[in-house]
């Protein structure tokens, strides 16, 4: 990248945190360029992780943090997954290599663990994170306007506490103060988020069920579920690349086969990975993953117009 370049996108990151809000038009007289590159600019900030939101009309404002120590770790995202290569591939390094420690002294900065990997986030979806960010941070119950519930079909608003965001940020879980109950909500279903001036009520009812490799939620189950797969090199790729949290359940055997030992909260993420490579894998634990792919072969069979077996 050119230096006038990278001096202009500075500069626009500075009016964009600075006290004055400024409107797109003064931002294309202050760096002499068009509304467009401006934009473009924008995209670029928000696939390197950077909140930019919308605050009025005409007028952006990057990270809107209302104390003065700004953390950056709640400006710069790093998903569960990203964090988990980012952290294998530093591992990796050889002990003598000074790069190794400095990168982690830099992370361990900002995050304030050594383990980025405890670290979740996104970069997609900005403004929604931004603000339930913010709400989650302060502690404040927001509206959820518009929300497109898949559960009961029906598009309406929710008014939640946030507490905790999922893998990837592509979910996170709230406190529904009209339900009475811990629920998992999704990002891209939602409308609007309304940030509201009212604190946290039921912080002690707050409750995050965990998620498995291949992001199900264990909501509602008594226990996980065991699962043990044999695998050829080309199963074991693709589900790494799909699913990098896997990484960590995966050995290899004295026989050359690759294999995925682990326990899961649903059949819906392992089963349909299975299903989409059941000639490159063997299920040598997980009857109810069994169960589960015998009743989607009976699915295709009936959408196909054959009898079940």
């Amino acid at each position: 990248m050119d230096q006038p370049k990278v001096e202009r996108m500075l500069r626009l990151m500075q009016y964009l945190t600075g006290n004055v809000n400024y409107t797109i038009d003064d931002l294309t007289d202050k760096l002499e360029m068009s509304k467009r590159t401006i934009y473009r600019y924008f995209d670029t900030f928000r696939s390197a992780g950077f909140v930019v939101q919308r605050i009025s009309e005409g007028v952006y404002r990057m990270a809107n943090y209302r104390r003065q120590d700004i953390d950056l770790s709640k400006i710069v995202y790093f998903s569960d997954e990203e964090a988990y290569v980012v952290g294998t591939l530093i591992e990796e390094l050889d002990s003598t290599n000074a790069m190794k420690q400095g990168l982690k002294r830099k992370l361990a900065a900002v995050y304030d663990s050594t383990n980025i990997g405890d670290y979740i986030g996104n970069k997609g979806n900005s403004a929604t994170i931004g603000s339930l960010a913010t709400a989650i941070r302060d502690k404040k119950c927001v509206t959820l306007h518009q929300y497109a519930s898949s559960h009961s079909g029906k598009v309406r608003d929710y008014t939640v506490e946030p507490f905790r965001f999922n893998t990837n940020y592509i979910d996170f879980w709230a406190f529904d103060t009209g339900d009475g109950a811990n629920k998992r909500f999704k990002v891209d279903r939602i409308g609007e988020v309304e940030v509201l001036e009212e604190d946290w009520s039921h912080e002690a009812a707050h409750h995050a069920a965990p998620t498995d490799s291949f992001r199900v939620g264990g909501e509602g189950l008594e226990k996980a579920i065991h699962v043990k797969l044999k695998m050829n090199l080309t199963a074991k790729n693709l589900m790494t690349e799909n699913y990098p949290l896997s990484q960590r359940e995966i050995s290899q055997g004295e026989d050359g086969n690759w294999y995925y030992e682990g326990d899961v909260y649903g059949m819906d993420g392992i089963g349909r990975f299975v299903m989409s490579q059941i000639d490159s894998i063997e299920i040598l634990e997980g009857n109810l993953l069994k169960a589960f792919l015998l009743r989607q072969a009976d699915y295709i069979r009936n959408a196909l117009g054959f009898s079940p077996v």
